[in-house]
């Protein structure tokens, strides 16, 4: 029998517990720890928990269910004991550099780290990059949600005075969108100020951003999300190519599958950083290469 591939999780917010539950089903792969910054039990699902990942002994691939901002870091740890790792960074604008960041270190350290590795950027970049390549001219627009964006919702969170936040993504059309972001604030907390620091950062910097105050983040919290995304361009000489892509999904649930899809991918290049629109779409699928290319041809 093949030997299943042994997966850590790094954090267990909701990425890291939807992690753990793709893993439970993956026939390819076993999750053989969870690392937090503080056990408060040493099992989870009967999965060990620690808070180094050198407790775990072997580990293949690190999946890292952090905050985005706190990925490069954590990547570098791993990719120094030789650890593959996957990551769903989604600052856009970022990605190159962290590409760059985490090349370096996975070709010194003979590792492989795939980075933003989640629906968008993720899945998503492929169907852009599939779509262009059916219409190389032409326009795609990118339109998300409505819906709850994680990465923005950790954002917000992370500044000083918010005890909890969600930040919902409002599609306006044409890849334009609104952010409507419900604060729940520590007492005392001044709601300008935080309001501000809320518009100033670089998630919401270049969208139109609404910040309201709420007694209760909770009442309003749903993990549900969606995209649509369309292509209209030229093949050949072509014109009037009309290409599009929807879907409605649970957040995290969708995230997390992306994750551990990777996971498998990630055995099967060579040390480097990759994107996801690098990766073979074949690597992402368990079992035989001949039985898929059968299945899905």
């Amino acid at each position: 029998m093949e030997q299943k591939t042994k997966v850590a999780i790094v954090g267990y917010g909701n990425i890291g517990r939807y992690a753990l539950e793709a893993l439970e089903v993956a026939p390819d792969m076993e999750c053989v720890g969870i690392v937090r910054r503080n056990v408060t039990t040493p099992t989870i699902n009967g999965v060990k928990v620690v808070t180094d990942i050198r407790e775990l002994g072997k580990v293949d691939v690190a999946i890292l269910a952090t905050p985005t901002r706190k990925v490069e870091e954590y990547a570098k740890q791993c990719l120094a004991l030789g650890i593959n790792t996957v990551d769903s960074f989604d600052i856009h604008t970022q990605i190159i550099d962290l590409r760059r960041s985490l090349d370096a270190v996975a070709k010194a350290n003979g590792a492989v780290s795939i980075i933003s590795a989640g629906w968008d950027p993720g899945s998503d970049s492929i169907v852009r990059t599939l779509m262009e390549s059916l219409a190389p001219r032409g326009i795609s627009y990118t339109n998300f949600g409505p819906g709850r964006s994680m990465g923005h919702s950790v954002a917000v969170r992370a500044i000083p005075g918010v005890r909890d936040a969600l930040s919902m993504t409002i599609p306006v059309g044409t890849g334009i969108h609104r952010r409507m972001v419900y604060v729940e604030l520590e007492e005392g907390a001044d709601f300008k100020t935080v309001e501000a620091a809320i518009k100033a950062d670089a998630y919401f910097v270049n969208d139109e951003t609404h910040v309201m105050q709420v007694p209760c983040v909770n009442d309003l919290n749903d993990v549900g999300h969606g995209v649509n995304l369309v292509r209209k361009g030229v093949s050949g000489k072509t014109h009037n190519q009309l290409f599009e892509f929807n879907m409605k999904i649970n957040n995290p649930a969708l995230t997390s599958q992306v994750l551990v899809n990777m996971c498998r991918a990630a055995l099967r290049q060579q040390p480097g950083a990759y994107t996801m629109i690098e990766i073979p779409v074949i690597d992402m699928l368990p079992g035989d290469k001949e039985d898929i290319i059968r299945h899905l041809v």
